[in-house]
């Protein structure tokens, strides 16, 4: 029995956290399908999950406790683009620039810094250096808020934004467990 839902009529994941630990989640019908025979992207999605895991190992290396991933790996997108997420760390150690410097010593592509971005084939838009390589970004979460808008046009923090749709209706989310 698998420890995800199904996804809801709407292609989204049932409103609230869904906990998985980064095994569950290689083998959850996010990364192999719940059904033989479809166009799921087994291989891509095997993929990103993979490069989900160094990433998060990296985050668990410098303390980092709570990790949420979102975006269209999370929906019945047979072949996303990539993977998003958001971790909670401290205000001051974010502010300071000691995470930053703790994760670039781990791999040089941590920096949310958007003079670092630069262009791709593969995307509209200017990436981060971590998308690059990993296709995976996540973004630390102080509070700050994200650019992301709810129906009403008010700007939302990563919690609340990432647990809607496009068109503004709730939906589900994985948090990553075992954490230590």
């Amino acid at each position: 029995m698998s420890l995800i839902p199904p996804f809801t009529d709407d292609g989204v994941l049932p409103v609230g956290d869904h906990v998985l630990t980064l095994a569950e989640l290689l083998v959850s019908p996010l990364v192999l399908g719940w059904r033989d025979g479809s166009d799921w992207d087994v291989p891509w999605r095997q993929e990103l999950a993979r490069n989900l895991v160094v990433l998060v190992n990296h985050l668990r290396q410098v303390g980092i406790r709570e990790v949420f991933v979102d975006g269209s790996f999370v929906e019945d997108k047979p072949h996303p683009n990539d993977i998003d997420g958001y971790f909670v760390c401290d205000r001051e150690r974010y502010l300071s620039g000691e995470l930053e410097a703790r994760l670039q010593e781990l791999d040089p592509i941590w920096t949310w810094d958007a003079d670092r971005r630069y262009a791709s084939p593969y995307s509209p838009k200017r990436q981060l250096p971590m998308w690059h390589k990993y296709r995976v970004e996540l973004y630390p979460h102080v509070g700050q808020s994200t650019g992301i808008v709810d129906a009403f046009g008010h700007e939302l923090t990563f919690p609340s934004a990432f647990r809607q749709s496009r068109g503004f209706a709730p939906k589900g989310i994985v948090k990553i467990g075992g954490l230590p």
